[in-house]
């Protein structure tokens, strides 16, 4: 446990602060939650390295689900201006590491996951972790959750080539989504904030991640 702890720190202390990570409320969530609960067994020595962890296999034309990156998540959450009363949509959750992030932030975080056995993961480790703000839904991810919207704020926990209207659509006026878009050796963070019925969009960084199932732009033919 020691050693697991040890690892957490020099994670934040190498990866997270280096980034221009400013936000206190980060870095202590980021040091109070054990990332190593969130990975399969096997890779639990693995948890705190600079690098995304794959938690799927790939399959042809479906690409491998992962924890994105630390200092990535990190980034992107920093950018998304989370406040203490907000209620987040995290698309995408996976094992839920992300989810929990935003339940040290946030008031209330619905947890979206469209693989069931990520989604059964992440409800019990965020159960056992007692995570009692946030709820792990399951549903197709481009089409969000809007039963428990509208969002202060939507996390897209991972890469997009297309962004559904319907997904902005669910912010409150004010409200940001922030999500990883384009192609995988192109790809930058975007946030857009919906202003009246209208959307702001700010190119702000370059991360890669994994291509999140429905986000893939329609193939296009040419006679």
């Amino acid at each position: 446990m020691a050693d697991i702890a040890h690892q957490r720190k020099n994670m934040v202390e190498s990866q997270i602060r280096p980034s221009d990570i400013t936000d206190r409320r980060i870095i202590r969530a980021m040091l109070e939650t054990p990332r190593e609960q969130f990975v399969p067994t096997h890779l639990k020595p693995l948890a705190y390295m600079d690098d995304e962890i794959a938690l799927t296999k790939s399959a042809p034309g479906v690409e491998a689900r992962a924890l994105l990156a630390p200092r990535t998540l990190a980034k992107m959450v920093q950018l998304a201006q989370i406040g203490s009363k907000d209620v987040v949509l995290d698309v995408g959750c996976s094992t839920g590491y992300s989810a929990a992030l935003l339940g040290k932030l946030a008031e209330t975080v619905v947890a979206l996951e469209s693989d069931p056995g990520l989604a059964e993961t992440a409800t019990k480790v965020l159960t056992e972790l007692a995570f009692d703000n946030v709820a792990v839904v399951t549903g197709e991810l481009p089409t969000g959750y809007p039963d428990e919207g509208p969002y202060d704020a939507i996390f897209v926990g991972g890469r997009i080539e297309t962004m559904p209207a319907g997904l902005l659509d669910q912010l409150k006026d004010g409200g940001r989504l922030i999500a990883v878009r384009g192609a995988p050796m192109y790809a930058r963070v975007v946030l857009w904030r919906r202003v009246g019925a209208t959307f702001d969009e700010q190119d702000a960084f370059e991360a890669g991640a994994p291509l999140l199932p429905g986000f893939s732009k329609e193939p296009t033919f040419v006679l």
